[in-house]
């Protein structure tokens, strides 16, 4: 295959991936959009951030931040607490449901991609990880 051809083939092979991500995350949890699930990953791993942060961090619009940061408040999976360095910044946090609800989106993702990848060679699922790595670095 050509280097040209590989690439339009990865292009189009990682669209139907992302389509079929966002349709995943939409029958696990219909209230949790992908991008909600990427944010409470993210605050999750970081303990808490800013919504400016957020929005830089995966470089989104603010106003679209706004709005998910908005509808997982209202959903009760995330509180704005006052930074201890700093009362007059807000600091986002995961609640105990947005925790507990992060777990089971989690693990139904793990599951669908374990089912999905049953059949591959050890040798394959290292070096698929591996390459996944690499293109995301």
């Amino acid at each position: 295959m050509h280097s040209a051809d590989a690439v339009e083939t990865i292009q189009r092979e990682m669209t139907v991936f992302a389509r079929r991500a966002r349709a995943a995350a939409g029958r696990m949890h219909p209230e949790l959009s992908l991008v909600s699930y990427t944010l409470l990953g993210h605050l999750e791993e970081s303990g808490g951030c800013r919504a400016t942060d957020l929005a830089a961090h995966y470089a989104l619009d603010k106003s679209t931040v706004s709005r998910q940061v908005a509808g997982l408040e209202r959903a009760g999976l995330i509180e704005r607490r006052p930074d201890p360095a700093d009362q007059r910044v807000q600091v986002l946090h995961l609640t105990r449901s947005g925790r507990h609800v992060l777990a089971q989106v989690t693990e139904s993702r793990r599951a669908a991609f374990r089912e999905r990848l049953a059949g591959w060679p050890e040798e394959d699922l290292s070096r698929f990880a591996e390459y996944l790595v690499r293109y995301n670095a």
